[in-house]
């Protein structure tokens, strides 16, 4: 294989700089020999003709050399830029587990019926979102396969028939037709602040349409729109905390932490520490309150929440502690009510 028409991603084109500066200088090095033996024989025409060569030699070995090193800067950028797009997504996706690990904390007390309300709008949108990305992808049989089995369950039945017109339409649209339709999916992700998969759909569709200048811009637009919900959380943070608003604050900086750098998450640590701390005195006041008036359930709960989102506290300790003894008043009340 001609090693100056190798692919962009083999390691021998990674190589061909470094063989072409080498080739470069071994010539330069003969040219030199060359001049020195005919400056030796006294032909010193012939000899700087050689000697010209040989500095054209080292000043091509020079530029090759100095291109060999800005493509490598290229790659280090593209890489800690495809990193940094990595880490984001991890963030995310670490946050998302956060909040399904609290709706199923919460879920863990509901009927299976309130369960099955409670999961089935979060359910439908990752199996429509994992038969989009199949589709995207161009594997249309695995596609099929996962439609036709939505359409044997009652409940994914509605969901099946969208994502089969869905299907249809994208079989049988163009290369624009279908570069359109993804980018008005990744739109869709992007309002809903479904970052991750709006970036995983940007990856496969320059992935499968590498030369579309749409495709090319998704990137930046993620980024654009990213940035620009990071200013409006921003904002909405000073106003709630500016209100003395502990509840919205709280909400806003669980959004918000995904979006913030070190430094940023620095700068806002000092007030971000008073409105937990305002948090907690509340919560506290309540609790003692609940516990005061014999009020076990509110008390339980109360002190879960304590222990949930203040969990290094003294006095989510405290209540660790003290936790069956509050299970067992609160079911306790719950039969009396019943009676």
């Amino acid at each position: 294989m001609n090693f100056l028409k190798a692919p962009k991603d083999s390691q021998l084109w990674r190589l061909k700089w470094h063989l072409v500066f080498a080739a470069a200088l071994a010539v330069a090095f003969v040219l030199f020999i060359l001049s020195s033996i005919f400056n030796h024989f006294e032909q010193s025409q012939t000899a700087r003709f050689f000697g010209s060569l040989c500095y054209a030699a080292i000043g091509l070995a020079g530029l090759v050399l100095s291109f060999a090193l800005l493509l490598l800067l290229w790659e280090c950028v593209q890489f800690s830029r495809e990193n940094g797009l990595k880490l984001d997504n991890l963030t995310e996706t670490t946050v998302r587990n956060n909040n399904l690990l609290t709706q199923l904390n919460k879920a863990s007390h509901l009927s299976d019926t309130a369960k099955e309300i409670a999961f089935q709008d979060i359910e439908q949108l990752e199996l429509g979102e994992a038969v989009l990305t199949k589709l995207h992808q161009h594997d249309f049989d695995a596609t099929q396969s996962m439609i036709q089995a939505m359409g044997q369950s009652s409940r994914y039945q509605q969901l099946g028939i969208k994502l089969q017109s869905m299907a249809e339409k994208y079989r049988t649209s163009t290369e624009e037709g279908r570069v359109q339709q993804i980018i008005s999916h990744i739109e869709e992700l992007i309002d809903q602040a479904r970052w991750a998969q709006a970036s995983a759909q940007i990856e496969t569709l320059i992935k499968v349409f590498p030369y579309s200048e749409k495709a090319k811009s998704m990137p930046s637009r993620l980024r654009e729109r990213k940035d620009m919900r990071k200013g409006e959380l921003l904002c909405e943070w000073d106003r709630a905390v500016q209100a003395k608003d502990t509840d919205a604050s709280l909400a806003i900086l669980k959004e918000l932490d995904q979006y913030l750098t070190p430094t940023e998450a620095l700068a806002l640590q000092e007030s971000a520490s008073s409105v937990f701390k305002t948090k907690l005195h509340n919560l506290g006041v309540q609790f003692t309150m609940a516990v005061t008036e014999h009020n076990w359930i509110s008390a339980l709960e109360t002190g879960k929440e304590i222990v949930q989102n203040f969990p290094n506290s003294r006095m989510a300790v405290e209540i660790r502690s003290k936790l069956d003894i509050l299970q067992d008043r609160a079911r306790k009340s719950r039969k009396e009510r019943k009676k």
